[in-house]
């Protein structure tokens, strides 16, 4: 599953894992995606949306082996970026994970970014640092919990990366940054749980 797939690195992330074979349930905000396929689950999901989240665990009939938690935003009021970039992914997964719709060491991925790192922060990229800083706090403290409930997980930085967000200027494309994402995840060893890694496999510093 693929939370926040309608652009850039979350519909990147469907594609990779569709090329290699996968069954993908993806969401977005409105339930539609601009890729049909028919290893292709799309559903809808506001990530502050509680009743949306309660549907969409309901409807899984079938246990996850992943779990990529991608929707994020960078700007607007302070509030709205913190209940999207560091409340929603948290309850999400949660959410899952209590529900049992995870395989037992299925792997379960957060996208942060590099910007939530304490060491050396200096005010980095604004709110949407301090969110991503706060979200790896918020990561670290459940994950013990999330490893009890039968997950591997990490959270990753996808590198500096063209879209959107990103900007033209940035040094990957989205393809190498999720194919980069997806082989980190499918050499994931619980050994990794609890981890703070980039996209080419690399321990970032907390």
């Amino acid at each position: 599953m693929i939370i926040g797939a309608s652009r850039g690195i979350g519909l990147g992330l469907v594609e990779v894992h569709l090329d290699d074979g996968w069954g993908v349930h993806a969401t977005t905000r409105d339930g539609n995606l601009p890729r049909q396929h028919p290893e292709l689950t799309t559903h809808r999901l506001e990530v502050r949306d509680h009743d949306q989240l309660t549907t969409l665990v309901d409807q899984l009939d079938q246990p996850l082996d992943r779990i990529i938690h991608n929707a994020g935003i960078m700007r607007g009021p302070r509030a709205e970026i913190m209940e999207v970039n560091t409340e929603a992914p948290i309850r999400i997964v949660e959410a899952l994970l209590t529900a049992g719709r995870l395989t037992p060491g299925g792997a379960v991925a957060i996208m942060t970014s590099q910007a939530g790192a304490r060491r050396g922060r200096s005010g980095s990229l604004g709110d949407y640092g301090d969110s991503k800083a706060a979200l790896n706090d918020e990561f670290r403290r459940r994950s013990d919990h999330w490893r009890e409930l039968g997950a591997i997980a990490v959270v990753i930085h996808p590198g500096w990366v063209r879209t959107d967000m990103g900007g033209r200027g940035a040094s990957l494309s989205i393809e190498e940054s999720c194919q980069g994402v997806k082989t980190v995840l499918d050499r994931l060893i619980p050994e990794d749980h609890g981890k703070f890694l980039t996209w080419d496999g690399r321990i970032h510093p907390w």
